[in-house]
């Protein structure tokens, strides 16, 4: 379903990407757990596509608790936590 909705994203049908990365997030959520990194990857996927629709606070809350999460489970020094928080000083600026 990701790479589906990872098809949809680069053709940029936003609604229908929308729509599966829910599915995946949530179903991530509840098989792997809030902070696993597949979790985490599925919340920033989201987060990027809210940013496309016009969604700006509701992609900035989510990309938020996207890098609290990824701070605690992989550290404040880990990739994916970095490239949470630049994106958060990028779409705060």
């Amino acid at each position: 379903m990701a790479n589906l909705a990872s098809t949809f994203w680069n053709q940029g049908r936003w609604e229908e990407a929308e729509k599966l990365e829910v599915q995946v997030m949530e179903t991530s959520k509840t098989k792997l757990g809030a902070d696993h990194p597949s979790t985490l990857t599925s919340m920033n996927n989201l987060a990027f596509t809210w940013k496309y629709q016009g969604l700006h606070i509701e992609a900035l809350a989510l990309m938020e608790g996207c890098a609290w999460a990824r701070q605690r489970a992989l550290g404040p020094r880990h990739p994916d936590t970095l490239s949470s928080l630049a994106t958060i000083y990028q779409w705060s600026s």
